[in-house]
């Protein structure tokens, strides 16, 4: 059997193992695995949404009494700012993906520290360790953006 074919076969460590894991360990081979698919999940969920939204769009008929379109329009509206929400998060997804094959995922761009583990996995696009985030939003709310 291949490398790569052992390592598709391979089971994916799960969340309390990935948090158990000793500091040494940090983005090791099966750590970056984890997080790729856990990545790549979320783009498909992403793009899935994508589909559903463009069906619902074209399926919608106009309504014909004016409060019941201004609450249609509103409902789209708000469908769409979340879908341009979700593309932004699909950019970000890919560029993390590429982080990944190059060896930097999981350390700040910044400062080159880890970001951590429990970081990442309730924000897996973070490019910041939690300091060099709140620093970074300390500087925007004195010298705005």
């Amino acid at each position: 059997m291949s490398t790569t074919a052992s390592r598709t076969a391979k089971k994916l460590i799960t969340e309390a193992q990935l948090i158990a894991a000793p500091a040494k360990e940090y983005m090791n081979e099966d750590q970056l695995a984890f997080f790729r698919q856990r990545l790549l999940d979320l783009k498909r969920e992403l793009l899935e949404n994508v589909k559903d939204t463009s069906e619902h769009l074209r399926e919608t008929e106009a309504a014909s009494d004016p409060s019941d379109r201004a609450t249609q329009e509103e409902e789209q509206a708000i469908e769409l700012r979340t879908r341009d929400r979700e593309r932004k998060l699909l950019k970000k997804i890919d560029e993390t993906l590429l982080r990944i094959d190059d060896g930097s995922y999981g350390y700040c761009t910044e400062t080159g520290e880890p970001i951590g583990v429990r970081r990442l996995l309730a924000r897996p696009t973070a490019t910041l360790s939690i300091e060099a985030q709140e620093r970074r939003e300390r500087m925007q709310k004195m010298y705005g953006d």
